[in-house]
């Protein structure tokens, strides 16, 4: 850990940049702290940087020791809705890499009009928390496979769980599966911390158009309805064009962007 003050060169009264762990630093005015950057890789081996600073000259200062002490590629996640922490990244050389929009559910099936969505037949829909763990972890590793192969993992939502190395299945009882007769053909992840996100829809390429989708999503958003949550969230990436079409044809609204930015 390097916790030898850097003072940046670009004003004659720069502020004091401090490393205090391998993955943090501190902008310090006097003892004052006034801005924090923070590094981490995400599970897909990428690494993240954020800057929290309240002004230009304490971010521009934090963002030089960090991106001269840290390996490239770096990224970093904005509201595009942000506009003055958009252009703060693209002064410090990012450009834009994906845009991703989030959209409120609705739960209600007689918003979503998945009322009579039920799965093929042959197909039965397992609840959250009831899933064979082996069963499901072969589906979302085959799963995964599929889409790397085709159009690649950067297409899947930004925002991932913290998880233990190629641990892909955080929490089994978040996950809701529709099963065949000897294997799982397709999940969905609902995360309830501040408000239920739909994490991950997914079915085997080889069982797709068959409304297996449409069914998980009938189950998950009918079990939240009867919870008592009015709407769900999820991110869908603007070029998953199918993804965007599921959720927009049950009535979902985009409500905002991200921004994934690359240096």
């Amino acid at each position: 850990m390097d916790t030898k003050p850097f003072h940046s060169g670009l004003s004659d009264d720069a502020l004091t940049i401090t490393r205090v762990a391998d993955s943090q630093w501190h902008a310090l005015d006097d003892d004052l702290v006034v801005g924090r950057g923070h590094a981490q890789h995400r599970p897909d081996g990428r690494l993240f940087v954020s800057i929290d600073a309240w002004h230009d000259a304490a971010f521009d200062q934090l963002a030089e020791p960090m991106l001269a002490g840290l390996p490239a590629p770096l990224y970093t996640v904005v509201d595009e809705a942000d506009v003055e922490l958009t252009a703060r990244w693209r002064r410090a050389g990012f450009t834009v890499r994906r845009r991703e929009w989030e959209y409120a559910v609705p739960t209600d099936p007689r918003v979503t009009g998945l009322e009579a969505a039920l799965p093929p037949a042959g197909v039965t829909i397992v609840p959250a928390g009831q899933a064979d763990e082996s069963l499901l972890r072969a589906v979302d590793r085959a799963i995964r496979d599929e889409v790397e192969a085709t159009v690649g993992w950067q297409s899947m939502p930004a925002e991932v769980i913290p998880r233990p190395e190629g641990d892909t299945v955080v929490d089994p009882s978040q996950y809701a599966v529709a099963a065949g007769p000897d294997r799982y053909l397709g999940l969905i992840r609902v995360a309830r911390v501040k408000r239920p996100r739909i994490g991950l829809v997914a079915v085997r390429a080889g069982e797709q158009r068959r409304g297996i989708a449409r069914a998980l999503l009938a189950h998950a958003l009918g079990t939240l309805h009867r919870s008592g949550a009015a709407a769900a969230w999820t991110e869908v990436d603007e070029s998953n064009r199918a993804a965007a079409a599921l959720f927009e044809g049950i009535g979902a609204r985009p409500m905002s962007s991200n921004l994934e930015l690359v240096r």
